[in-house]
Formats: structure tokens, sequence, C-alpha cells
């Protein structure tokens, strides 16, 4: 092997180093009637206890209406859960502090636009709802649904982000809720958490019933698309395991571009061999010596800074 060759190898074997790191799998994508056989499991597995697929439905919800007044408001005192009006919003995320009336652009949530615990800029568009809460909430991960389909996730978004009467089935309501279990909140005490093993949030819904006709009507429209079919289709698990693959690929991303700078260092170093040997007469086996004990130096303050900032 020529010595300048040998010189590139070395520094080459240096620079780049493989890595070991396993990315993780896709989640399985299937139809929703393998995922699904009912509009039931349908209901109940995707949003992780969210909702109950009620048959009875005069002691049920629907997450769309085109009445001049929300039924949901009559629901729920029918169900003793509300006397006179609902003036406040009980879920807290994106949500106002109180319900109230949005502006004449406020068209994708239409049925809320009087009374809404949603601001138009929270679902101004299907697509800004889909993007709201990050990639791995994207409900088409698997391929884009039929219109049909991607419209009951519209309106679902809808319901929960607008309607009033959804934080009535708050998971961590107010009689048991705790700032200090919430890592959200301004309050939050990580050490009373971990001693009290508890995980509280304002966000989570909790076995609100919902009309088993919309639930079968959502099957019905979306049985030939496809779904992460992650833990019986549960949005959430499906959420974390796409969490786990975009975070990846972000980090795969990030390793080539270093891998693309260190290729050109490479290129660079090899230049200056060849300069430093025609011009000082230096032999290649001293050259390629100086040449990785600076990048092995080098290497190691890169990674002495790396431990430190790790530590801190």
């Amino acid at each position: 092997m020529a010595p300048l060759s040998a010189a590139v190898l070395v520094i080459s074997s240096v620079l780049v180093a493989p890595s070991a790191a396993a990315d993780p799998a896709q989640p399985p994508c299937k139809r929703f009637d393998e995922i699904y056989a009912t509009g039931k499991e349908l209901c109940e597995n995707m949003w992780n206890d969210a909702f109950v697929y009620e048959e009875d439905e005069s002691k049920a919800f629907t997450m769309w209406f085109w009445d001049k007044t929300n039924p949901n408001d009559a629901t729920s005192r029918d169900l003793g859960l509300l006397t006179g009006n609902l003036d406040v919003c009980l879920l807290d995320y994106f949500h106002k502090d109180t319900p109230g009336p949005e502006p004449d652009s406020f068209t994708e949530c239409q049925p809320w636009k009087n009374n809404s615990c949603c601001t138009y800029q929270t679902v101004s568009s299907a697509q800004k709802m889909k993007e709201a809460y990050g990639a791995e909430y994207h409900w088409d991960r698997c391929g884009p649904l039929s219109p049909e389909c991607e419209r009951f996730f519209v309106e679902k978004s809808c319901f929960y982000e607008c309607d009033p009467n959804a934080g009535l089935f708050r998971k961590w309501n107010s009689t048991v809720y705790n700032p200090r279990c919430d890592k959200y909140a301004f309050g939050y005490d990580e050490a009373y958490a971990k001693a009290q093993v508890c995980d509280h949030n304002a966000w989570q819904m909790f076995k609100m019933p919902i009309k088993a006709s919309y639930c079968d009507a959502w099957l019905t429209a979306c049985t030939k698309d496809r779904f992460c079919a992650s833990d019986t289709g549960d949005y959430f698990t499906c959420a974390a395991e796409y969490l786990a693959v975009d975070l990846a690929a972000a980090e795969l991303a990030k390793k080539e571009k270093e891998l693309n700078a260190t290729m050109v260092l490479r290129d660079r170093l090899q230049a200056e061999v060849v300069d430093l040997k025609a011009s000082s007469g230096i032999e290649p086996g001293i050259v390629i010596l100086i040449v990785v004990l600076a990048i092995v130096a080098g290497i190691a303050v890169c990674g002495g800074l790396w431990l430190i900032r790790r530590e801190k």
C-alpha cells in the first residue's frame, strides 16, 4: 500500500466511527376494521379510556351537531352534572379559561362559535388541529386518510378543544387534582410526585359517554383507511412510539451531517499531507504520526468537553 494511501486509511479510521445503536421500529399500520372490530372498540381503545360507548343515547354526548344550541348542555343537565350554564373551561391545555363567542372566521368548528372553550387560533383549520400536539400525534402517519374518515378526527378535535361539557369528564378534576403531581404545572414538586407515585394533568378526559351511533359511523367512514395498530390502536401509545422514531431519525440526520463534515476534513487533511511531504521532505510515516496524534488529541478534548457538559 502506498504511504499516502495508508495515511488516508489511518485518518479515516480515527475520524469515522460506526454507530451501534439500533433505530426503533415504525409502529405497525393496519386497516381500521383490522384494528377495531366495532365502533365500541374504536371509541374506547383509540383514546385511552377517555370515552365510553353508550347505547342509551339519551345518556350520551355527541362530538358534532347541527342544532342551534349545543345538545350536550342538556345531556349534562339530565345526567345531574350541571345546573344552569357551564361558565368555566375545566380542561386546561390550549383551552380558554371561560367559554365565550368567537369571530365569524371561526368556521372549522362552527357548532361552537357562540360558546366555545377554544380560540380561533387553535382550531383555524384541520391542518392546524392535526399539527397542534406535534408530529407524533398526526392522525395520518400511516398515509393520507379519506376525506370522510379525516372528518371524524377533525370533529373529535373540535369537540375536545371547544365543548365546555368535555371538561366535566376531566380525569383529575378539582376534587383530586394536585399541582404537585403535575409536571406541567407551576407548583410541580418532583420529589413529592415520586414519593406519592402520582402523575396528574389538567388535560386528560376519562369515560365520557359517547353516542353509540356516532362511534359506529366513525368506524364505517374509516373502515378501509389505515391507522397505527400498536396497543389495540391506542392513539397515545402510537404517539410515544412515533416520537421515539422521530427522535432517532433526527439523531441519524445529525450524525450524517457530522459524518459529511468529517469526510470534508479527511479530504483536507489528505491534501495537507501531500503538501507537507512536498514542501518539507518529511517521510510519510512521520507525517501520518503527526496528523493522527493531532486528530486523537482533538477528539479527546471534544470528548472531555462533552462529558463536562453532560455532567452539568
